[in-house]
């Protein structure tokens, strides 16, 4: 009978120690990113995002998004979708010139045009792409901040 408590103790001290995944996962994704461009995995990434916005394969771009994909500001309206938004807008020209361009590290994002980080006045389009769940999504493209859509 002694034996039992003694057990639950040493099995709560045990637990107490250990560190969960989930918590190492959550303080990864806080991390800034480090440059990923020569990642070979990211590199695979590009080349398939390239791809599908110079086809303007819907299906293949919605495999590579997440699923909180950011393309406006404002709120959408009701059954609008990325594409259409993007289609109504002339905005896949706009996507492609800035998915061609080197991605470079912006807090935890990979982020395009390079004029994102060093030019603070520029309100121009940009893509960001994020890792999630240990692999890369393509997580927005928008104008800047506070400039016209």
């Amino acid at each position: 009978m002694i034996f039992r408590p003694f057990l639950c103790i040493l099995l709560a001290a045990a637990f107490t120690c250990c560190q969960t995944p989930y918590k190492k996962m959550d303080e990864e994704a806080k991390k800034p990113m480090q440059d990923q461009s020569g990642d070979q995995s990211f590199q695979s990434f590009i080349g398939r995002l390239r791809l599908a916005v110079k086809k303007q394969d819907q299906a293949m771009l919605t495999s590579l998004m997440t699923p909180d994909f950011g393309y406006r500001w404002d709120t959408p309206p009701s059954g609008e979708s990325v594409f259409q938004y993007w289609s109504m807008n002339d905005l896949w020209p706009i996507l492609d010139g800035i998915v061609d361009q080197k991605f470079v590290p912006n807090g935890v994002y990979m982020v395009s045009p390079t004029q994102v980080v060093t030019d603070a006045s520029y309100h121009g389009y940009r893509a960001g792409l994020r890792l999630l769940r240990g692999s890369w999504r393509f997580a927005y493209f928008v104008p800047g901040e506070g400039a016209p859509q």
